[in-house]
């Protein structure tokens, strides 16, 4: 693996995790947003990531004494959570109710949000520390280099 190959892998986890964050600031900022510009409440978006230029297997299997590289990380899908329902909660005087006194609001659990801001934190870190790491080995070889 090249020097420069494995800086591009820990920019790209980087660069990926902080689409992640600014997803999830997005769900905790619309948390409460019951009205969208369709006129309905905001839905909870989900990051999806994939390995970017994927190697066939074919040529993993052909290459078994050599060592997987791997190619980075990519945002693969940013979609909406249709799957969980949207949280209803009374209250007749809110202009979002309907005929029966409940409101609508986004399916955004701010807990779940909170953990994944950690999960999404915390990787972004260990790839800046594999970075730093990189970037360190990369100076001590010309060090070397220049005795």
């Amino acid at each position: 693996m090249s020097l420069f190959q494995s800086f591009n892998i820990n920019a790209s986890g980087m660069t990926a995790q902080r689409f992640r964050m600014d997803v999830i600031s997005e769900n905790v900022a619309n948390v409460n947003t019951t009205r969208d510009s369709d006129g309905n409440p905001y839905r909870r978006k989900i990051v999806t990531f994939a390995e970017k230029e994927v190697t066939p297997f074919s040529k993993v299997l052909n290459n078994t004494r050599e060592a997987y590289l791997g190619n980075g990380v990519k945002v693969f899908s940013l979609k909406e959570d249709t799957e969980s329902d949207f949280i209803m909660k009374y209250d007749p005087a809110h202009p979002d109710a309907d005929e029966n006194g409940y409101v609508s609001y986004p399916n955004v659990n701010i807990v779940t949000e909170m953990t994944n801001m950690i999960d999404a934190s915390r990787s972004y870190e260990a790839n800046a520390t594999a970075f730093e790491s990189s970037k360190a080995m990369a100076m001590k070889g010309l060090e070397l280099g220049k005795s």
